[in-house]
């Protein structure tokens, strides 16, 4: 980067320029490209730009630092207001609560649409809109200073800017760094968990390629106005070791694109690591000893910080020695609880990473913890769909049942009951960045599938707290969109034990269970031969069982009454829950809800990528048809989406 080269010479003479010297003279050249690499006058400002760029980013981290620790003096109020009985504590209660809200309100109609391509998801993902904006801000804020008084003409102009881009380069990393790890003072300031800091981890990774790229192109350019380039390359290391950390940082950002990152995430993990470290003591050599050098021991340390933390976290928290029992559950689906384990504390919605020797040496899986603290006697719950890898040897290894998420220990001791057993390492707690579900007026959790494991703990979180003391929340629905009826087997005592405890506290709660597709769901009409009008399904004889496709109504809802249809409906779930064919009318249930709110919603979605940017679009929508906080009386809305994937 050719950032002190330490030739001395200066600008004070005037503009460089070539005018009168004999190029084709060797030591004339030489001379003259001493000049052009000369940093002398150059480095104080980029210097002062490299600071310019952390001021900004310390600012933008402050400002959500200050919005986090704001959002949660707000929901401990609503939490000690419900408590000393008062009414409406979900709702804003004075003047300045109330403005908040209504920039809050305005705030997140314009971050939470979120528009992709449902036919390219697996290549090809559109970020949320606030994100998209915080990109482009920060964009346009390294842009800007790339070019911000860059007063230098003449032949050293292209060496400048080069300059400018090489500092705003080095600068960038350790941001990358601190956006990337596990444990990192970004999410403890901001409250943002990592794995929802990657999306800007790469995307400044992205940035600092660009930046990369301009350094390289304006140096080329520059040094070829004059016929330079071959004498550069032929005396000066710099230029094979800055091509090495292009190439490097190009591979870096093309392997992380999701359909690599994602059919093959085992080798991206570790050649991502190992390619970044190469990267790291490329720019180190390429660097010379300057003030620059600070931005590669930051990140160089922050990194050996992060891995020393989850090294000592690893160790501790199976140092008891923990073990994994597996059993399968139907729909390809494999339960897993760990014991022994001495992580005792985590928040609903939580995820570690799951390592099972047993089933691959060195891997380790991001899961779902699906229990709480205070629930299955403290073991950890697993959920896991069967897909390649990892997940589908420990499918083919489980013990068959069909049991809900987790039997007693006395059953798992009986010598009738087989189970399998493995050891198991398990790196965490990490994640849940949601907020409090039992702050708002009115909850809504939405999953799918395996999704559940998401929104289950919020819901036995809030239940178990409504035992022993008064919540703001009054009324709680609960949607699971499951592809066959018998899936719901997964979390019966569950849900039955969840609904018990919030009727005993007052508490309104609604479980639908939709059903897209089920093998023993069909109905009468087509059991005769004839065309089935369920809404929401297309049942015909040569596809055999009733499938609810995507029709024009796939939307609709079509509640299963006696008689209708060959629905099974557990015993255990028969008074508690609503069995439904087709999939839900998400804004219709919305609706419904805010119609009786007497405070903010809360809504929590998790599943594929379809079903949370299509809950973004519906907020977002609902939220400015009701003209949220904006003199209509209609109280706010809260969204909370994660999505399948990593």
């Amino acid at each position: 980067m050719d950032m002190d080269v330490g030739m001395g010479g200066s600008m004070a003479s005037g503009p460089l320029s070539d005018a009168g010297l004999d190029m084709a003279n060797m030591t004339v050249a030489s001379d003259f490209l001493a000049e052009v690499l000369d940093d002398s006058d150059l480095q104080p400002m980029d210097i002062d730009v490299s600071r310019a760029f952390w001021y900004g980013i310390v600012i933008v981290i402050a400002v959500v630092a200050a919005a986090n620790v704001l959002q949660w003096a707000t929901l401990k109020a609503r939490l000690r207001a419900a408590a000393s009985k008062r009414i409406r504590p979900a709702s804003p209660s004075n003047p300045v609560t109330s403005f908040i809200a209504t920039l809050t309100a305005v705030g997140r109609e314009i971050s939470y649409p979120q528009f992709t391509p449902m036919w390219k998801s697996s290549l090809f993902r559109v970020p949320p809109t606030g994100t998209i904006l915080l990109l482009l801000t920060y964009l346009g804020f390294v842009l800007g200073l790339e070019y911000f008084r860059v007063f230098i003409t003449g032949a050293q102009r292209d060496q400048a800017m080069s300059l400018r881009a090489a500092w705003l380069s080095v600068a960038q990393l350790p941001l990358i760094v601190l956006l990337a790890g596990k444990n990192n003072l970004v999410g403890l300031a901001t409250g943002v968990s990592y794995e929802r800091l990657n999306v800007l981890h790469r995307w400044v990774a992205r940035t600092l390629f660009l930046t990369a790229t301009l350094h390289w192109a304006y140096q080329q350019y520059g040094w070829s106005l004059y016929g330079l380039v071959s004498l550069e390359r032929s005396t000066d290391y710099c230029v094979p070791t800055g091509t090495a950390a292009w190439v490097l940082l190009l591979w870096i950002n093309l392997s992380t694109l999701a359909p690599i990152r994602n059919r093959f995430y085992e080798f991206f993990v570790i050649q991502h690591i190992l390619t970044f470290i190469g990267f790291l003591i490329a720019v180190a050599i390429h660097v010379p000893v300057t003030y620059a050098r600070i931005y590669i021991y930051i990140p160089s340390g922050l990194y050996i910080i992060d891995r020393l933390v989850r090294t000592i976290r690893l160790g501790y928290n199976n140092s008891k020695g923990s073990r994994a029992t597996v059993i399968s559950l139907s729909g390809n689906v494999s339960k897993i609880h760990i014991r022994q384990s001495r992580i005792k504390n985590w928040k609903p919605g939580q995820h570690v990473f799951l390592s099972i020797p047993h089933f691959g040496k060195l891997q380790s899986h991001p899961a779902t913890i699906a229990s709480i603290p205070t629930s299955h006697e403290q073991d950890l719950v697993f959920i896991l769909k069967a897909h390649k890898g990892f997940t589908n040897r420990i499918m083919q290894s489980a013990s068959s049942s069909t049991t809900s998420l987790i039997p007693s220990k006395e059953k798992l001791a009986e010598p009738s009951t087989l189970v399998s057993s493995f050891v198991a390492l398990v790196d965490g707690p990490y994640g849940a960045s949601q907020s409090d579900f039992a702050a708002f007026d009115t909850a809504l959790l939405i999953s799918a599938s395996t999704g559940v494991t998401f929104t289950l703990p919020i819901l036995l979180n809030i239940a178990h707290r409504a035992e022993t003391q008064r919540l703001p929340v009054r009324r709680l629905d609960f949607v699971w969109i499951v592809r066959s009826s018998t899936w719901t087997t997964w979390i019966a005592q569950e849900l039955r034990d969840a609904v018990e405890k919030l009727h005993n506290a007052g508490i309104e709660v609604k479980i639908n269970i939709f059903v897209t597709c089920d093998e023993t769901f069909v109905d009468d009409a087509s059991e005769k031969g004839q065309s089935s009008k369920k809404p929401g399904c297309r049942c015909a004889s040569s596809t055999g069982p009733c499938c609810c496709s995507k029709t024009d109504t796939s939307d609709s809802i079509s509640s299963v009454e006696p008689g209708a249809g060959k629905v099974p409906n557990p015993a255990s779930l028969s008074n508690i829950a609503t069995i439904s064919s087709g999939r839900p009318d998400l804004e219709s249930l919305l609706w419904a809800l805010l119609d009786t709110a007497e405070g903010e919603t809360g809504v929590a979605v998790c599943g594929p990528l379809g079903l949370s940017s299509n809950m973004r679009r519906i907020v977002a929508s609902v939220s400015n048809q009701r003209a949220v906080h904006k003199g209509t009386g209609a109280e706010g809305i809260y969204l909370h989406a994660e999505s399948y994937g990593w």
